[in-house]
Protein backbone atom coordinates (compact mmCIF):
# COMPACT_ATOMS: atom_id res chain seq x y z
CA UNK A 1 0.00 0.00 0.00
CA UNK A 2 2.65 2.20 0.45
CA UNK A 3 4.54 1.41 -2.71
CA UNK A 4 0.94 2.45 -4.42
CA UNK A 5 0.60 5.60 -2.10
CA UNK A 6 4.07 6.51 -3.82
CA UNK A 7 3.33 5.63 -7.36
CA UNK A 8 -0.18 8.09 -6.85
CA UNK A 9 1.85 10.64 -6.02
CA UNK A 10 4.77 10.48 -8.51
CA UNK A 11 1.74 9.92 -11.44
CA UNK A 12 0.17 13.62 -10.40
CA UNK A 13 2.92 15.42 -11.35
CA UNK A 14 3.44 16.09 -14.80
CA UNK A 15 7.36 16.12 -14.35
CA UNK A 16 9.42 14.96 -11.59
CA UNK A 17 13.30 15.54 -12.04
CA UNK A 18 16.45 14.64 -10.62
CA UNK A 19 19.57 17.26 -10.69
CA UNK A 20 22.70 18.43 -9.69
CA UNK A 21 26.42 19.08 -9.88
CA UNK A 22 29.41 17.18 -8.77
CA UNK A 23 32.56 19.32 -8.71
CA UNK A 24 35.91 18.79 -7.75
CA UNK A 25 39.09 20.77 -7.54
CA UNK A 26 42.50 20.48 -6.71
CA UNK A 27 42.87 23.72 -4.30
CA UNK A 28 45.35 25.96 -2.59
CA UNK A 29 45.45 28.91 0.05
CA UNK A 30 47.88 31.22 1.66
CA UNK A 31 47.17 34.13 3.98
CA UNK A 32 50.22 36.68 4.93
CA UNK A 33 50.32 39.02 7.74
CA UNK A 34 53.48 41.21 8.42
CA UNK A 35 54.62 43.06 11.64
CA UNK A 36 54.34 46.63 10.94
CA UNK A 37 55.92 48.27 13.83
CA UNK A 38 58.74 50.25 13.84
CA UNK A 39 60.15 50.89 17.46
CA UNK A 40 57.29 53.31 17.57
CA UNK A 41 54.15 53.70 20.03
CA UNK A 42 51.30 55.62 18.87
CA UNK A 43 48.29 57.54 20.30
CA UNK A 44 44.34 57.42 18.86
CA UNK A 45 45.26 60.30 16.58
CA UNK A 46 48.01 58.21 15.08
CA UNK A 47 50.90 60.40 16.79
CA UNK A 48 53.71 58.89 17.93
CA UNK A 49 54.13 59.22 21.89
CA UNK A 50 57.33 56.96 21.99
CA UNK A 51 60.13 54.91 20.91
CA UNK A 52 61.55 51.39 21.57
CA UNK A 53 65.11 51.02 20.03
CA UNK A 54 64.95 48.03 21.39
CA UNK A 55 62.16 46.83 19.21
CA UNK A 56 63.00 43.60 17.04
CA UNK A 57 60.54 43.24 13.55
CA UNK A 58 58.84 40.06 14.45
CA UNK A 59 58.64 39.86 10.23
CA UNK A 60 55.74 37.84 8.15
CA UNK A 61 53.55 34.94 9.07
CA UNK A 62 52.15 32.96 6.08
CA UNK A 63 49.67 30.61 6.59
CA UNK A 64 48.59 27.84 4.09
CA UNK A 65 46.46 25.00 2.94
CA UNK A 66 46.04 22.98 -0.03
CA UNK A 67 43.00 20.55 -0.23
CA UNK A 68 40.41 18.51 -2.22
CA UNK A 69 37.53 21.38 -2.63
CA UNK A 70 34.05 21.06 -4.34
CA UNK A 71 31.90 23.50 -5.97
CA UNK A 72 34.93 25.90 -6.61
CA UNK A 73 33.11 26.07 -10.74
CA UNK A 74 29.64 25.14 -9.77
CA UNK A 75 28.27 24.65 -6.31
CA UNK A 76 28.13 20.96 -6.03
CA UNK A 77 24.36 19.62 -5.08
CA UNK A 78 21.62 17.23 -5.32
CA UNK A 79 17.85 18.75 -6.14
CA UNK A 80 14.50 17.06 -7.24
CA UNK A 81 12.14 19.66 -8.81
CA UNK A 82 8.53 18.71 -10.82
CA UNK A 83 5.59 21.12 -11.88
CA UNK A 84 2.03 19.50 -12.12
CA UNK A 85 -0.52 21.13 -14.53
CA UNK A 86 -3.22 22.50 -12.54
CA UNK A 87 -5.43 23.61 -15.86
CA UNK A 88 -6.78 27.17 -16.22
CA UNK A 89 -2.73 28.40 -16.78
CA UNK A 90 -2.20 27.46 -13.13
CA UNK A 91 0.55 25.13 -12.60
CA UNK A 92 2.40 24.08 -8.88
CA UNK A 93 5.09 23.51 -8.34
CA UNK A 94 8.28 22.20 -5.71
CA UNK A 95 12.08 22.49 -5.45
CA UNK A 96 14.14 20.94 -2.99
CA UNK A 97 17.84 21.31 -3.38
CA UNK A 98 20.53 20.30 -1.08
CA UNK A 99 24.18 20.82 -0.75
CA UNK A 100 26.88 17.90 -1.08
CA UNK A 101 30.22 17.35 -0.24
CA UNK A 102 31.76 15.05 -2.61
CA UNK A 103 35.31 15.79 -1.65
CA UNK A 104 34.61 13.50 1.40
CA UNK A 105 30.84 12.91 1.41
CA UNK A 106 30.11 13.99 4.85
CA UNK A 107 27.28 16.66 3.37
CA UNK A 108 24.61 14.78 1.19
CA UNK A 109 20.50 15.39 1.10
CA UNK A 110 20.35 15.49 4.86
CA UNK A 111 19.00 19.09 4.40
CA UNK A 112 17.47 20.52 1.56
CA UNK A 113 19.57 24.22 2.92
CA UNK A 114 19.96 25.12 -0.49
CA UNK A 115 16.34 25.35 -1.85
CA UNK A 116 12.77 24.01 -0.46
CA UNK A 117 10.39 26.01 -1.75
CA UNK A 118 6.72 25.30 -2.93
CA UNK A 119 4.81 27.36 -4.92
CA UNK A 120 1.91 28.36 -7.49
CA UNK A 121 2.21 30.07 -10.77
CA UNK A 122 -0.14 31.57 -13.76
CA UNK A 123 -0.71 34.33 -15.64
CA UNK A 124 -0.36 36.45 -12.42
CA UNK A 125 2.81 35.22 -11.68
CA UNK A 126 4.70 33.02 -9.10
CA UNK A 127 4.09 32.87 -5.25
CA UNK A 128 6.73 30.99 -3.67
CA UNK A 129 7.24 29.89 -0.51
CA UNK A 130 10.22 28.07 1.69
CA UNK A 131 13.84 28.91 2.06
CA UNK A 132 15.55 30.23 -1.36
CA UNK A 133 17.91 33.38 -2.30
CA UNK A 134 17.64 36.43 -1.02
CA UNK A 135 16.28 39.44 -3.74
CA UNK A 136 19.78 41.30 -2.89
CA UNK A 137 22.23 38.18 -3.16
CA UNK A 138 21.10 37.89 -7.17
CA UNK A 139 22.66 40.60 -8.33
CA UNK A 140 26.18 39.51 -6.88
CA UNK A 141 25.91 35.91 -8.12
CA UNK A 142 24.56 36.86 -11.95
CA UNK A 143 27.07 40.03 -12.31
CA UNK A 144 29.85 38.05 -11.36
CA UNK A 145 31.98 36.30 -13.84
CA UNK A 146 32.70 33.85 -11.12
CA UNK A 147 29.08 33.17 -10.15
CA UNK A 148 29.97 34.03 -6.95
CA UNK A 149 31.98 30.53 -6.41
CA UNK A 150 36.12 29.38 -5.82
CA UNK A 151 38.67 31.84 -5.13
CA UNK A 152 37.53 33.75 -7.74
CA UNK A 153 34.18 34.64 -5.72
CA UNK A 154 34.15 38.52 -5.94
CA UNK A 155 34.57 40.62 -2.55
CA UNK A 156 31.58 42.15 -2.44
CA UNK A 157 29.79 38.88 -1.55
CA UNK A 158 32.72 38.27 0.66
CA UNK A 159 32.36 41.07 2.82
CA UNK A 160 28.73 41.45 2.50
CA UNK A 161 28.18 37.29 3.78
CA UNK A 162 30.55 38.45 7.28
CA UNK A 163 28.90 41.93 7.57
CA UNK A 164 25.21 41.04 7.96
CA UNK A 165 25.44 37.57 10.30
CA UNK A 166 23.28 37.30 12.81
CA UNK A 167 24.90 38.13 16.39
CA UNK A 168 28.05 39.63 14.43
CA UNK A 169 30.55 41.38 15.98
CA UNK A 170 30.26 43.95 13.27
CA UNK A 171 31.18 47.71 14.81
CA UNK A 172 27.94 48.55 15.59
CA UNK A 173 27.37 45.68 17.92
CA UNK A 174 30.87 46.71 19.29
CA UNK A 175 29.71 49.60 19.89
CA UNK A 176 26.95 48.66 21.71
CA UNK A 177 28.36 46.61 24.04
CA UNK A 178 31.18 49.59 25.06
CA UNK A 179 27.85 51.09 25.73
CA UNK A 180 25.76 48.81 27.73
CA UNK A 181 28.42 46.34 29.48
CA UNK A 182 25.64 44.46 31.50
CA UNK A 183 24.38 43.43 28.19
CA UNK A 184 26.60 41.00 26.74
CA UNK A 185 25.97 40.51 22.53
CA UNK A 186 27.19 36.74 21.67
CA UNK A 187 29.73 36.45 19.21
CA UNK A 188 28.92 33.12 17.63
CA UNK A 189 27.36 33.51 14.27
CA UNK A 190 24.16 31.81 14.67
CA UNK A 191 23.29 32.36 10.28
CA UNK A 192 22.91 34.69 8.00
CA UNK A 193 20.48 36.23 5.25
CA UNK A 194 22.59 37.38 3.28
CA UNK A 195 22.47 34.63 0.48
CA UNK A 196 19.33 32.90 1.72
CA UNK A 197 16.60 33.40 3.48
CA UNK A 198 13.93 30.91 5.49
CA UNK A 199 10.60 31.40 6.49
CA UNK A 200 10.12 33.47 3.26
CA UNK A 201 6.97 34.22 1.12
CA UNK A 202 7.60 35.65 -2.03
CA UNK A 203 6.11 37.29 -5.35
CA UNK A 204 7.68 37.03 -8.78
CA UNK A 205 6.37 39.11 -12.06
CA UNK A 206 5.27 36.59 -14.67
CA UNK A 207 7.86 36.27 -17.57
CA UNK A 208 5.76 37.85 -20.37
CA UNK A 209 6.33 41.37 -19.84
CA UNK A 210 9.28 42.54 -22.48
CA UNK A 211 12.00 41.31 -20.94
CA UNK A 212 10.97 43.11 -17.22
CA UNK A 213 11.12 41.08 -14.24
CA UNK A 214 11.27 41.63 -10.61
CA UNK A 215 10.48 39.71 -7.27
CA UNK A 216 9.30 40.80 -3.62
CA UNK A 217 10.07 39.07 -0.63
CA UNK A 218 9.16 38.79 2.86
CA UNK A 219 10.97 36.54 5.40
CA UNK A 220 9.41 35.49 9.11
CA UNK A 221 11.44 36.09 12.01
CA UNK A 222 9.02 33.23 13.74
CA UNK A 223 9.76 34.89 17.18
CA UNK A 224 6.93 34.90 20.11
CA UNK A 225 4.87 37.96 21.08
CA UNK A 226 3.90 38.67 24.78
CA UNK A 227 1.32 40.63 25.62
CA UNK A 228 1.77 42.61 27.70
CA UNK A 229 5.13 43.64 26.58
CA UNK A 230 6.72 43.27 29.64
CA UNK A 231 6.36 39.03 29.88
CA UNK A 232 9.07 39.22 27.41
CA UNK A 233 12.04 37.27 28.69
CA UNK A 234 15.11 38.85 29.10
CA UNK A 235 17.48 37.29 26.46
CA UNK A 236 18.83 38.94 23.47
CA UNK A 237 17.59 38.27 19.97
CA UNK A 238 14.15 36.68 20.69
CA UNK A 239 12.04 39.25 19.42
CA UNK A 240 12.55 40.65 15.87
CA UNK A 241 15.99 38.85 14.48
CA UNK A 242 15.48 36.75 11.69
CA UNK A 243 13.52 39.11 9.27
CA UNK A 244 14.00 40.04 6.05
CA UNK A 245 12.24 42.20 3.43
CA UNK A 246 13.58 42.95 0.00
CA UNK A 247 12.62 43.45 -4.04
CA UNK A 248 14.72 43.22 -7.31
CA UNK A 249 13.31 44.81 -10.58
CA UNK A 250 14.90 44.69 -14.19
CA UNK A 251 14.90 44.32 -17.37
CA UNK A 252 17.01 41.98 -19.19
CA UNK A 253 16.34 41.52 -23.85
CA UNK A 254 18.88 40.90 -26.11
CA UNK A 255 22.83 41.69 -24.66
CA UNK A 256 21.70 44.04 -22.05
CA UNK A 257 20.93 42.84 -18.44
CA UNK A 258 20.18 45.38 -15.69
CA UNK A 259 18.63 45.06 -12.25
CA UNK A 260 18.01 47.03 -8.94
CA UNK A 261 18.04 45.69 -5.57
CA UNK A 262 17.01 46.83 -2.02
CA UNK A 263 16.98 44.48 0.98
CA UNK A 264 16.68 44.76 5.26
CA UNK A 265 17.29 41.96 7.43
CA UNK A 266 16.93 41.96 11.11
CA UNK A 267 19.72 40.20 12.17
CA UNK A 268 19.42 41.37 16.13
CA UNK A 269 17.49 43.23 19.06
CA UNK A 270 17.73 43.59 22.81
CA UNK A 271 13.59 43.86 23.34
CA UNK A 272 14.29 46.02 26.91
CA UNK A 273 16.99 48.25 25.88
CA UNK A 274 14.76 49.46 22.61
CA UNK A 275 17.50 48.49 20.02
CA UNK A 276 17.49 46.64 16.98
CA UNK A 277 20.29 45.73 14.60
CA UNK A 278 19.49 45.94 10.77
CA UNK A 279 21.88 45.22 7.88
CA UNK A 280 20.33 47.96 4.86
CA UNK A 281 21.67 46.34 1.42
CA UNK A 282 21.23 48.26 -1.68
CA UNK A 283 23.21 47.03 -5.32
CA UNK A 284 22.59 47.56 -8.76
CA UNK A 285 23.83 45.03 -11.15
CA UNK A 286 24.32 45.00 -15.07
CA UNK A 287 25.90 43.06 -17.97
CA UNK A 288 26.64 43.50 -21.90
CA UNK A 289 27.28 40.82 -23.95
CA UNK A 290 29.13 42.62 -27.09
CA UNK A 291 29.77 39.00 -28.68
CA UNK A 292 33.30 38.77 -28.40
CA UNK A 293 33.22 39.82 -25.03
CA UNK A 294 30.82 40.00 -22.34
CA UNK A 295 31.19 43.02 -19.59
CA UNK A 296 29.59 42.93 -15.95
CA UNK A 297 29.38 45.34 -13.72
CA UNK A 298 27.84 45.71 -9.63
CA UNK A 299 27.56 48.66 -7.17
CA UNK A 300 26.50 48.03 -3.55
CA UNK A 301 26.24 49.54 -0.70
CA UNK A 302 25.24 48.15 2.69
CA UNK A 303 24.87 49.68 6.47
CA UNK A 304 25.07 48.32 9.44
CA UNK A 305 22.73 50.15 11.58
CA UNK A 306 21.59 50.20 15.26
CA UNK A 307 18.25 51.99 15.51
CA UNK A 308 16.71 52.98 18.76
CA UNK A 309 13.17 53.12 19.82
CA UNK A 310 13.72 54.97 23.13
CA UNK A 311 16.46 57.59 22.53
CA UNK A 312 19.56 58.61 20.60
CA UNK A 313 22.03 56.09 21.53
CA UNK A 314 25.65 58.01 21.27
CA UNK A 315 28.91 56.54 22.10
CA UNK A 316 31.83 57.35 22.84
CA UNK A 317 33.93 56.23 20.45
CA UNK A 318 32.12 56.79 17.14
CA UNK A 319 29.86 60.06 16.13
CA UNK A 320 27.47 57.47 14.55
CA UNK A 321 25.40 54.21 15.40
CA UNK A 322 26.06 52.78 11.89
CA UNK A 323 28.81 51.26 9.57
CA UNK A 324 28.86 51.49 5.86
CA UNK A 325 30.39 48.74 3.37
CA UNK A 326 30.89 50.22 -0.32
CA UNK A 327 32.11 47.86 -2.93
CA UNK A 328 32.07 47.70 -6.51
CA UNK A 329 32.85 44.35 -9.38
CA UNK A 330 34.18 44.92 -12.82
CA UNK A 331 34.52 41.55 -14.86
CA UNK A 332 34.77 40.21 -18.09
CA UNK A 333 34.38 36.66 -19.66
CA UNK A 334 35.83 36.08 -23.46
CA UNK A 335 34.42 33.17 -25.24
CA UNK A 336 37.39 31.54 -27.08
CA UNK A 337 36.33 27.87 -28.91
CA UNK A 338 35.02 25.78 -26.44
CA UNK A 339 36.04 27.58 -23.83
CA UNK A 340 35.89 30.89 -21.50
CA UNK A 341 38.38 32.96 -20.24
CA UNK A 342 37.43 35.14 -17.15
CA UNK A 343 38.32 38.21 -15.19
CA UNK A 344 37.24 40.00 -12.76
CA UNK A 345 38.22 43.72 -10.32
CA UNK A 346 36.57 43.85 -6.99
CA UNK A 347 36.88 46.27 -4.53
CA UNK A 348 35.34 46.97 -0.84
CA UNK A 349 35.41 49.89 1.77
CA UNK A 350 34.67 49.69 5.78
CA UNK A 351 33.38 53.01 6.33
CA UNK A 352 33.81 52.91 10.51
CA UNK A 353 31.91 56.85 10.66
CA UNK A 354 34.47 57.47 13.30
CA UNK A 355 34.81 61.44 14.57
CA UNK A 356 37.64 62.51 12.02
CA UNK A 357 39.61 63.52 15.07
CA UNK A 358 41.01 60.40 15.21
CA UNK A 359 42.39 60.34 11.96
CA UNK A 360 42.67 56.60 11.18
CA UNK A 361 42.43 55.56 7.72
CA UNK A 362 39.46 52.72 6.84
CA UNK A 363 39.79 49.60 6.36
CA UNK A 364 39.59 48.22 2.67
CA UNK A 365 40.20 45.47 0.42
CA UNK A 366 40.86 44.84 -3.30
CA UNK A 367 41.05 41.84 -5.34
CA UNK A 368 41.95 40.73 -8.61
CA UNK A 369 41.31 36.81 -10.11
CA UNK A 370 41.32 35.19 -13.83
CA UNK A 371 40.15 31.94 -14.61
CA UNK A 372 39.68 29.34 -17.56
CA UNK A 373 37.16 26.91 -18.26
CA UNK A 374 37.14 24.39 -21.32
CA UNK A 375 34.13 22.72 -21.70
CA UNK A 376 34.19 19.39 -22.89
CA UNK A 377 30.99 18.95 -22.93
CA UNK A 378 27.51 20.65 -22.44
CA UNK A 379 27.24 18.90 -19.03
CA UNK A 380 31.46 18.72 -18.81
CA UNK A 381 33.71 21.21 -17.98
CA UNK A 382 37.41 21.73 -16.95
CA UNK A 383 38.64 24.76 -14.91
CA UNK A 384 41.06 26.86 -13.40
CA UNK A 385 41.56 30.05 -11.70
CA UNK A 386 43.91 31.98 -9.69
CA UNK A 387 43.00 35.44 -7.46
CA UNK A 388 45.02 37.55 -4.98
CA UNK A 389 43.22 39.63 -2.35
CA UNK A 390 45.09 42.66 -0.85
CA UNK A 391 43.93 44.14 1.97
CA UNK A 392 44.97 47.71 3.90
CA UNK A 393 44.10 49.22 7.42
CA UNK A 394 42.81 46.39 8.75
CA UNK A 395 40.68 44.70 6.77
CA UNK A 396 41.39 40.83 7.12
CA UNK A 397 40.04 39.32 3.64
CA UNK A 398 41.02 35.66 2.31
CA UNK A 399 40.21 34.00 -0.52
CA UNK A 400 39.03 31.30 1.35
CA UNK A 401 41.37 28.91 3.52
CA UNK A 402 43.25 29.24 6.56
CA UNK A 403 42.79 33.14 8.45
CA UNK A 404 45.37 35.60 8.94
CA UNK A 405 47.71 35.10 11.77
CA UNK A 406 47.69 38.09 14.12
CA UNK A 407 49.53 36.86 17.06
CA UNK A 408 52.26 39.38 17.54
CA UNK A 409 50.45 42.25 16.33
CA UNK A 410 50.97 41.32 13.03
CA UNK A 411 48.78 42.79 10.02
CA UNK A 412 46.52 40.57 6.93
CA UNK A 413 48.23 41.54 3.96
CA UNK A 414 47.89 39.39 0.89
CA UNK A 415 45.59 36.08 0.59
CA UNK A 416 46.24 34.33 -2.47
CA UNK A 417 44.52 31.39 -4.01
CA UNK A 418 43.88 28.78 -6.73
CA UNK A 419 41.27 25.98 -8.25
CA UNK A 420 41.89 23.59 -11.05
CA UNK A 421 39.00 21.13 -10.94
CA UNK A 422 36.22 19.57 -13.43
CA UNK A 423 32.52 20.03 -13.01
CA UNK A 424 29.81 17.58 -14.16
CA UNK A 425 26.11 18.07 -14.50
CA UNK A 426 23.20 16.19 -15.00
Amino acid sequence: MAALAVAGVASAQSSVTLFGVVDASISGYSATSRDQNNGFTYDAQGLPTGYNPFYVNRGSVKASRRELANGAYNSSRLGFRGTEDLGGGLAASFWLEAPIKNDDGSEGVATFARRSTVSLSGGFGEIRLGRDYTATFWNDTVFDPFGTNGVGTNLISTAGGSFGAFNGVAASNKAFTDQFPNIALPTSVGGSNYARSSNTVGYFLPPNLGGFYGQLQYSFGEKTKYSPGAATPSALNNSRQGRYVGGRFGYANGPLDIAVAYGSSTVGDAFYAGLTSKVNTFNLGASYDFGPVKLFGEFSKAKNKLDSENQRVTFSNVNSDSVDLTGYLLGVTVPVGAGLIRASYSSIKLDLNEPSVLNRADPKANKLAIGYVHNLSKRTALYATVARVSNKNGSSLTVGGPSFDTRDGRTPKTSTGYDFGIRHAF
